[in-house]
């Protein structure tokens, strides 16, 4: 299935790397849903992807129509049951991801900070930009070095400290 550039993207990260089979469960769970996904009783072109078993991805091409106030709250119900039953934090902005090696780890703003001060993250450091909102910017901005992103602004005063 072929999906617009323009199509709207909807990150959730994970507060943990997802087992294998949590992953594969997850999966089928977001798979049923976006089948089935409607605004005002109009199917939704709708895809989902679990990434690096920590980044749940929802995708709604509006080409066809698009995502309402309430589609939008029923994927927010989705992801809340899924925190629920895989006791996992899909809603803190402030648990960053980033890349160490192959790794993908996580860590609390105050931990994050904490490792740019000890230079475990610097500049070139691969950060996860999950604000991004449409598949173009999944494609080209979503992983990026930390000196490219928002990151940056927020923090950047700690990596010259």
């Amino acid at each position: 299935m072929q999906f617009s550039e323009n199509s709207r993207v909807w990150i959730y990260q994970a507060d943990r790397q997802l087992s294998e089979g949590e992953t594969r469960r997850i999966q089928t769970q977001l798979d049923a849903f976006t089948t089935n996904w409607t605004a005002h009783n109009n199917a939704l072109k709708a895809m989902a992807e679990v990434r690096y078993n920590r980044f749940l991805i929802l995708i709604v091409d509006e080409s066809q129509a698009g995502a309402s106030g309430c589609s939008i709250d029923k994927s927010v119900r989705v992801m809340k049951d899924i925190e629920q039953e895989f006791n996992i934090n899909l809603f803190d902005r402030f648990n960053l991801a980033y890349r160490a090696g192959e790794e993908i780890l996580s860590a609390s703003r105050a931990q994050f900070e904490e490792l740019i001060k000890q230079q475990n993250i610097n500049a070139q450091t691969t950060v996860f930009n999950n604000t991004i909102q449409t598949l173009a910017d999944l494609h080209t901005k979503w992983e990026v070095p930390f000196k490219d992103s928002w990151h940056q602004q927020l923090f950047g005063s700690l990596l010259n400290g």
